[in-house]
This record gives C-alpha cells, structure tokens and sequence, in this order.
C-alpha cells in the first residue's frame, strides 16, 4: 500500500473504526471493564472477603500491587483477545454482511490495499486501548493507595501494555476466519476457539510455547517465559497477514 491511494484506503479506515458503536463499546468495555473488574477484586480482597481470595487462587496470598497487577493480566489475557477478535470480525466481516464488498471491486484501491488499511487502523486502535488500560491501572492502583510506584510497579505496568498489545496480534486469526466465512461470526467463533485451546494448553502446563498462551504466563511471571518462548508471538502476525493480504487480493463476488 503506497501513495496517495494508500493514503485514502487509511483516511476511510480510520472515519469507518472511529464512527462505529462497536468499536467504542468495545473500547470501553476493554478499558474500563478489566480496570473496574480487577480495582474491584484486587479491593475486595485487601478487606478479607472469602469468596473473592478463594477464586483468586495463589494471587490471594499477594498483596498490593503484585496482586491487582496479576489479577488483571489473568483478566486482560481472556478479554482482549475476545475483544480484539470481535472488532476485526466487524472491519472484516461487515463488507459482507453489510453487502458493501461489492464497491470495493470498483474502487482505485487494490482490495489488499484496502485489506492493509484495515490492519493498520486496527493496529493503531489496539495501541491506543493498550495504553488508556495501562494508565487506568496506574490510576486505581494509585486510588486504592497500594503503594508507592517504584521500579517493580513501572516494570509490572509495562508488561501489561505489552500484554493488551501482544493480545492484539494473537486475535489476527478473526481477520483471516471473517474474511474465508464471509461474515462476522465466523471471525468470533475463531477467536473463542482460540482462546479456548489457550486456556487447556495452559492447564496442561506447556502454554509457554504456545504464542496464544505465552504473553499471559510471561506477564503473570517474566522469568518462567525466556525470550525465545515469547517471540514465537511474532509467528501469528508472520502467517495471517499474508494470509488476510492474499485472501483479499484472490477475493471474488461469487464465492
């Protein structure tokens, strides 16, 4: 994607995400969500209620914020990849349901132009909610007065943007699946299987090698995740945007 038509193809991206609903309903629910849900456990259970440290697990003989930091890794790790994965089913999957594929054949803009644009303003969106997240954990934490902000809190915080950044690319799969199923719900349906194959390789106890798994592990304990496990990561952009890129350029109305 290059000049001025690239330029174009990101120009109507961009107005498309920023006017939708459901990209700020998502948005909202990713970064005030997580930050609500763990302020309100991490609180909970600073004041000694049952329920809430037994569901906590080992995080409940954490304290501070080591605690509010690993509660929301555990919950950042499940809701962004679903909600990543649900906003690029809707960039992709609604030229199809909306009938509006059609115009894109008659455009200047090559359809993997079109393709890209969509990926880099998705990109751009995910960096943006990694970053309101990552502010807004600093402020409860602050708000809660777990203590001072030191190194260990900075590193902690930084790890979760890196996490909700990770995150985003682990849920490119959903670009790909809507645009194969021609639709959103096949995009959704990728990413819940996605995350359901996380969550039992993690159980099973080799979730580090696995890239959907690792950045989870690696947020929640930097040391049990060497770098080698962590950049496999990269392996999920390297295969589906080409994949999306060639999709898109073999596209055809019939089929």
């Amino acid at each position: 994607m290059n000049g001025t038509a690239g330029l174009a193809a990101l120009t109507v991206e961009g107005r498309k995400t920023s006017a939708s609903r459901a990209v700020l309903v998502t948005t909202v629910l990713l970064v005030a969500g997580i930050a609500l849900l763990a302020g309100s456990l991490t609180w909970a259970a600073a004041r000694g209620n049952e329920r809430v440290l037994a569901q906590l697990g080992p995080l409940a003989g954490e304290a501070g914020w080591d605690r509010l930091m690993g509660v929301v890794a555990q919950v950042t790790a499940a809701a962004s990849l679903l909600g990543f994965g649900t906003v690029l089913s809707w960039m992709f999957g609604r030229e199809f349901t909306e009938g509006t594929v059609s115009g894109l054949f008659a455009l200047p803009v090559s359809r993997p132009a079109v393709a890209a644009a969509k990926l880099a303003v998705y990109l751009l969106w995910a960096l943006g909610v990694a970053a309101l997240l990552t502010a807004l954990l600093g402020a409860v934490g602050t708000a809660l007065r777990l203590g001072a902000v030191d190194a260990g809190v900075i590193g902690a915080l930084a790890r979760q943007f890196a996490l909700t950044a990770l995150s985003a690319l682990l849920a490119l799969p959903a670009a790909w699946a809507a645009t194969l199923g021609r639709g959103l719900l096949p995009g959704i349906a990728t990413t819940v299987g996605v995350l359901v194959v996380a969550q039992v390789v993690a159980v099973a106890g080799t979730g580090a090698w696995f890239p959907f798994t690792a950045p989870a592990l690696w947020a929640l304990q930097p040391a049990g995740v060497s770098p080698v496990q962590l950049a496999l990561v990269g392996l999920v952009p390297l295969v589906f945007v080409p994949a999306v890129l060639l999709t898109w350029r073999r596209l055809q109305l019939d089929r």
